[in-house]
């Protein structure tokens, strides 16, 4: 279950980093569509973590992995508020998201690695 999450993971990166590229480069925000499949395949992948985590325990990398992705999700639900909005996205809000999402990422597949 966890190389499942880190495959969805992985996908909402890919959009993640395509919006991320939009919002930097292009001074506007991505495309209401491509923020939706990010956030649903990193949703999928966070239940699908939290449940392996309460099946089968998981460890301290793991958990720590899914508390900075829970972070990652407060932090996407704080961007699509702008988005909703019509408000341009804050940078540092969008910083802040890929940060605590890349370190959980990064985390979560040094678990699997040392699994």
């Amino acid at each position: 279950m966890l190389i499942v999450a880190a495959a969805l993971f992985a996908l909402a990166a890919l959009g993640g980093l395509a919006m991320a590229f939009i919002h930097f480069r292009k001074d506007r925000n991505p495309p209401g569509a491509l923020a939706a499949v990010h956030g649903a395949a990193a949703a999928a992948a966070l239940l699908i973590l939290l449940w392996a985590v309460v099946q089968a325990g998981g460890g301290a990398a793991v958990s720590w992995a899914l508390g900075l992705l829970a972070v990652a999700a407060l932090g996407g639900f704080f961007l699509v508020s702008f988005h909703l909005r019509g408000r341009r996205l804050p940078s540092a809000g969008v910083v802040v998201h890929a940060l605590a999402a890349v370190a959980g990422f990064v985390l979560l597949l040094l678990a699997i690695a040392g699994a």
